[in-house]
C-alpha cells in the first residue's frame, strides 16, 4: 500500500508555544507553564541552585516552545535565575504581586501566584522588561548599597558618641566643648583609658570605641565614593560631566535604568521610571494633570538635587524658574518641569554609553 506524503505545513509546524511564570523565593522557586491560550499545564517547585535553574528550564521547555517567562522579584529573589534565563534566550518580563481583589476571590498560593504571573505576560499585563543586572551597573549598584549602610551606621555612631557626651563628667565635657565634628571624633579617639568600671571610665572608653568606628567608616565610605567614581567614569563618563550630577546621584539614576536601558521605549519611559512624568487626572470637563508619586523615589531624589544644584549655581536654570512662575506656576510645579528637562538629559547620556563607538575609517 502507498504511503501518502506529509503535507508542507505539517513538516514545517512548530511546537506549540508555551508561556512560564515563577513565583521566586529564597531557597525555593515555583514554576508555572500555561499555553498561549491560558490553559495551565502543570506545576512544580525547584530548588534555587545553578541546578535547579537547569531542572527549571528543561521541565518547561519539555511543554512546547518556551520564548516569554514572568517572574516575580526579579531585583532580588528572583535576579539569579532572571540572569539564567536571558542566557538561554528567554524574554524575562518583570511581574508585580497579584492584584489584591483577584487574591482574595482566588485564594493564595505559590502555585496561584506563579500562574497569575504567567498569566499577566500573556494577557500583556506585565510588560516592564527585567533589568538583567550584569553589568557595571550591577557593580555600581553593590558598591551604592554597601556605602549607603555604611553612611547610616556612620551617622549613628555619631549620634550616639554625642548623646554618651552629653552625660559624660563635666570635665570631660567641657575639654570637648566647641569642637567641629572632625576635631571632636580625632580628640575622642586619642582619649586614654584605663581598666576602671567607674562610669566616667567607661565614658572615655566608649567614646574611644565610638571614635575609631566612625574613622573606619570614614575611610570606607570615601574608598566606596572611588570606586563608584571609576565604575561610573569607565561606563559612562559624559555622566559625571553634566553639571550638577555627582557620584551618588549618578548612581542612583544608572541604577534606576539598569544594565540594559533599551528596555525602555524612550525618555519618557525614563522619566515615569523616576517619577517625573505627570499623570493624567481628568474627568468630565476637568481636564489636568497630577503629581506623580510613583516611581523609583531614589532616582526622583537624585533628579530633585540636581535641580537644587542648577537653581543655585546655575544662570539658565534660574531663568527658567522665573519665567515658569511669571506664567502662573508655583515654585514647586517649575521645580517638576525642571526635574523632567534634567530626566531626558539624562537618559539620553545613558543610552549614549549604551551605544558602541565607531572604529575610524583606515586611510589606505
Amino acid at each position: 500500500m502507498t504511503r501518502k506524503a506529509p503535507r508542507l505545513h505539517e513538516l514545517t509546524r512548530l511546537p506549540e508555544e508555551i508561556v512560564l511564570g515563577v513565583d521566586t523565593h529564597k531557597d525555593v522557586h515555583v514554576a508555572a507553564v500555561i499555553t498561549c491560550t491560558g490553559v495551565m499545564l502543570d506545576t512544580r517547585s525547584f530548588p534555587t541552585t545553578r541546578e535547579g535553574y537547569r531542572q527549571l528550564l528543561s521541565w518547561a521547555q519539555a511543554f512546547g516552545r518556551l520564548q516569554r517567562a514572568g517572574v516575580e522579584c526579579t531585583g532580588s529573589y528572583g535576579v539569579a535565575l532572571t540572569r539564567y534565563l536571558r542566557k538561554e534566550g528567554i524574554a524575562v518580563t518583570e511581574v508585580n504581586q497579584p492584584d489584591k481583589a483577584l487574591r482574595r476571590r482566588r485564594g493564595k498560593s505559590d502555585a496561584i501566584d506563579a500562574g497569575a504571573a504567567a498569566h499577566a505576560v500573556l494577557s500583556g499585563r506585565a510588560t516592564a522588561t527585567a533589568k538583567s543586572a550584569d553589568g557595571p551597573v550591577e557593580t555600581v549598584r553593590l558598591f551604592k548599597m554597601a556605602k549607603s549602610s555604611a553612611v547610616k551606621s556612620r551617622s549613628q555612631a555619631i549620634n550616639q558618641l554625642k548623646a554618651v557626651l552629653v552625660s559624660s563628667d563635666p570635665a570631660l565635657r567641657e575639654s570637648l566643648t566647641g569642637l567641629s565634628n572632625a576635631r571632636l571624633i580625632r580628640r575622642c579617639s586619642e582619649l586614654e583609658t584605663d581598666t576602671g568600671t567607674t562610669p566616667a571610665t567607661a565614658a572615655r572608653h566608649t567614646l574611644r570605641l565610638l571614635a575609631g568606628r566612625i574613622r573606619h567608616l570614614t575611610d570606607e565610605i570615601n574608598d566606596l565614593t572611588a570606586r563608584i567614581t571609576s565604575a561610573i567614569a569607565s561606563y559612562a563618563p559624559k555622566l559625571l560631566d553634566c553639571y550638577g550630577v555627582g557620584p551618588d546621584t549618578a548612581a542612583a539614576l544608572l541604577i534606576a535604568a539598569g544594565d540594559n536601558p533599551d528596555r525602555m521605549n524612550g525618555e519618557g519611559s525614563f522619566a515615569a521610571l523616576c517619577g517625573v512624568s505627570p499623570v493624567e487626572a481628568s474627568s468630565g470637563k476637568t481636564q489636568r494633570r497630577r503629581l506623580n508619586r510613583g516611581g523609583d523615589r531614589q532616582a526622583n531624589s537624585a533628579l530633585y538635587t540636581i535641580v537644587l544644584v542648577r537653581l543655585r549655581w546655575e544662570s539658565r536654570s534660574r531663568e527658567y524658574l522665573e519665567r515658569r512662575i511669571s506664567e502662573g506656576k508655583t515654585r514647586r510645579e517649575a521645580i517638576r518641569c525642571l526635574k523632567r528637562y534634567v530626566a531626558r538629559e539624562i537618559y539620553q547620556l545613558i543610552t549614549a554609553a549604551r551605544k558602541p563607538t565607531p572604529a575610524p575609517a583606515s586611510v589606505d
